[in-house]
């Protein structure tokens, strides 16, 4: 039976890598906000920012259903930074039932700001479409996540 991957985990601590990981061990469809808001809104969404995500996470939940009762596995990629937006998901994906299952990127805070100041690097280089994570985006988005407990995730990658 097909299922949805959850995955969670905060900004560039390796979630689109990991994902792209599932995918070579296992067939399924990724489905990314970030890609959407880079490819559609060349990530200039300014004020709109939160607003626009929500509606395309919405967009893409309902997306995720229709593949998979089509038979496909699907893997989130957003991040779920707060407990609340976790129960949210679980409780819209049993309404729908449809399995789930629950993976946590668990990065150090020593590899964390490594991988910001390479996704930085490559940002100003051109060669990653990602926005620039300033220190002022930094200390918002820390504020933002709320590490899951232990009984909420099926699977902690720690790296």
């Amino acid at each position: 039976m097909a299922k949805v991957i959850l995955v969670c985990g905060k900004i560039a601590s390796g979630k689109s890598w990991y994902c792209r990981g599932l995918m070579e061990k296992s067939p399924a469809l990724l489905l990314s906000v970030d890609e959407v808001t880079s490819r559609i809104f060349d990530n200039a969404l300014g004020d709109a920012h939160d607003e626009t995500c929500g509606r395309i996470q919405a967009y893409l939940l309902d997306k995720a259903v229709e593949a998979v009762r089509a038979g496909a596995d699907v893997i989130l990629d957003w991040g779920f930074w707060t407990q609340a937006s976790r129960r949210e998901a679980v409780e819209f994906f049993q309404r729908e039932e449809i399995l789930t299952e629950w993976h946590y990127i668990d990065v150090s805070d020593e590899t964390w700001r490594e991988n910001i100041a390479r996704r930085n690097a490559a940002v100003l280089a051109g060669e990653d479409p990602s926005y620039y994570v300033d220190d002022g985006l930094l200390q918002k988005l820390l504020g933002l996540f709320e590490p899951p407990r232990p009984e909420e995730m099926d699977v902690v990658y720690r790296f």
